[in-house]
């Protein structure tokens, strides 16, 4: 039962017990409320913030530390949690997840330090209190080596039936997303829907497979939230084919009359996405998870979340936060599934913020990838808009089509872009180096000097000029094992205990580009 809680049944039942019209009218009224808030200007900070949620999953080291070869060596592990409170990362999905979430820092040359050091500090002192436990938290897209002893299939699907509720026997304590598998509307089945893979589960415990990194920008004004919206659509493309890790599943999870050619061949460069879209979309009459359309108002921002189709109607209590005054519609940002969303909230109205959270990317080989991305996003937000740069313009169905393509060919995917000069380019290399220099000019905006602007940007102009991602790595290491004549699974398997190996030296201090 999840967390070993005796009464999780009931709290689930709870759950399902609100009642959902009454939950939609709580939010309507609450959006008409942060309408309001925002007029008075509540949600304004007058100066770009940013901030970071960062997800690991734990892998079991112990006597296999240093030995990637052997075929027990960092298998998925449950992390306790009691050491999940010790090390201060929340809970996530799964008992195999940790997340991190950094302090918002003003988007200055400190602010930026301040974020790479918040993340370093912690996640060492998290990693030398999880060796003593035997485990690693590792950064990366998707796990491929179940627990040991395990299967993938049946740690993701096992589940028991509670007094009338269906719980997943690995799913952490997140009443939500138990609740999505025992509504009146719940689907019947959560299916995995990529090329070759064949997962159902009666959970959404297959979401847990994935994890990823989250930059966040507080505008400086709410009233210009679409216009940062926007321009996020435009850049999701091309930032995500930079930043694509999850080409391949757990071996035991694909077709069994699918060869290891066609898994390769057909295999797409980021998975983490079709997993949160089709496993999240089931039940529900309009997909939660997608890329969401333009915005033109702030209020239009606002009346989306609140009209967004309902799977949970958690309850909310009273509280004397600033947002507790809109607390319905701050549960349903929760499952306000896009790719690219606003959010509104804040403990007190002077750290009420309208932010744009940037969702597509999975997490990266080291910590200096993924600030890299924090601060390509915080620049491009900060760079695009100044110099009103014509991608803006750019249609939104491109902007689609760019985002879908480096789901499923990553740096190597047509993309679309407009230049700086208005001229649409099909050639990636003008699109990333446009992109970047964007970037890099946002980040001297923001108080930067070149050189230092440069430096966070780095490890991603290396991937535009060697046309080589974290995917690309795993891709070419599994077929040079599959070459070897070494089945898929130990290819697979390979592969993966050589990034852990590889991340175990580099994840504080170096670079992807280093492997």
């Amino acid at each position: 039962m999840a967390d070993g809680d005796a009464d999780f049944a009931g709290r689930v039942g709870d759950v399902l017990d609100v009642d959902a019209e009454e939950f939609s009218h709580r939010a309507a009224v609450d959006a008409e409320t942060v309408k309001a808030l925002i007029g008075e200007g509540a949600f304004d900070n007058h100066q770009s913030i940013v901030g970071l949620e960062y997800e690991f999953y734990a892998v079991s080291e112990g006597r296999w530390r240093g030995d990637a070869a052997d075929e027990q060596a960092y298998a998925l592990c449950r992390v306790p949690r009691r050491l999940l409170d010790l090390i201060g990362f929340e809970k996530e999905l799964g008992f195999h997840n940790a997340e991190m979430t950094t302090s918002p820092q003003p988007l200055n040359p400190n602010g930026l330090r301040a974020q790479t050091a918040e993340v370093r500090a912690r996640l060492s002192a998290a990693l030398e209190t999880t060796a003593s436990e035997g485990m690693r938290l590792v950064s990366d897209g998707l796990w491929t080596i179940p627990p040991a002893g395990e299967t993938a299939r049946a740690y993701l699907t096992d589940s028991i039936l509670d007094d009338g509720v269906r719980v997943a026997t690995n799913m952490s304590d997140a009443v939500r997303y138990h609740a999505m598998a025992n509504g009146p509307s719940a689907a019947d089945s959560f299916r995995v829907e990529a090329p070759h893979v064949d997962l159902i589960a009666d959970t959404v415990m297959p979401e847990s497979l994935i994890t990823s990194i989250q930059p966040h920008y507080q505008v400086p004004t709410a009233v210009d939230v679409p216009t940062y919206h926007n321009l996020g659509l435009r850049i999701a493309g091309p930032l995500l084919a930079l930043g694509v890790n999850s080409p391949f599943f757990p071996p035991d999870l694909y077709e069994s009359d699918a060869t290891a050619e066609e898994i390769v061949a057909d295999g797409w460069h980021e998975n983490r996405v079709p997993v949160f879209e089709s496993v999240l979309n089931r039940g529900v009459s309009e997909d939660k998870v997608r890329f969401p359309d333009d915005l033109e108002t702030v209020s239009e921002a606002v009346d989306r979340i609140a009209a967004d189709e309902t799977v949970v109607p958690m309850p909310t209590g009273d509280g004397d936060r600033f947002d507790d005054a809109f607390a319905t519609l701050r549960r349903k940002h929760g499952t306000f599934w896009r790719w690219v969303r606003p959010v509104f909230d804040g403990p007190t109205r002077s750290a009420a913020n309208a932010r744009i959270e940037f969702r597509p990317l999975p997490a990266q080989p080291t910590v200096r990838d993924s600030v890299a991305f924090l601060a390509a996003f915080a620049g491009l937000m900060e760079s695009l808009p100044r110099r009103r740069h014509p991608v803006a313009d750019l249609d939104w169905d491109v902007a689609e089509s760019n985002f879908y393509a480096a789901v499923e060919d990553g740096i190597d995917a047509d993309l679309t872009w407009l230049t700086t000069d208005g001229a649409e380019t099909t050639s990636s290399e003008r699109a990333f180096e446009d992109v970047l220099s964007h970037a890099e000019a946002g980040l001297e905006d923001a108080g930067c000097d070149e050189e230092t602007a440069k430096r966070y940007l780095a490890p991603l102009r290396h991937r535009a000029e060697a046309g080589v991602t974290p995917a690309g790595w795993k891709r070419r290491r599994v077929r040079d094992r599959l070459d070897e004549g070494l089945p898929l699974a130990d290819a697979i398997g390979g592969m993966q205990r050589e990034y852990v190996a590889r991340q175990s030296e580099t994840l504080l201090d170096g670079c992807f580009a280093d492997w």
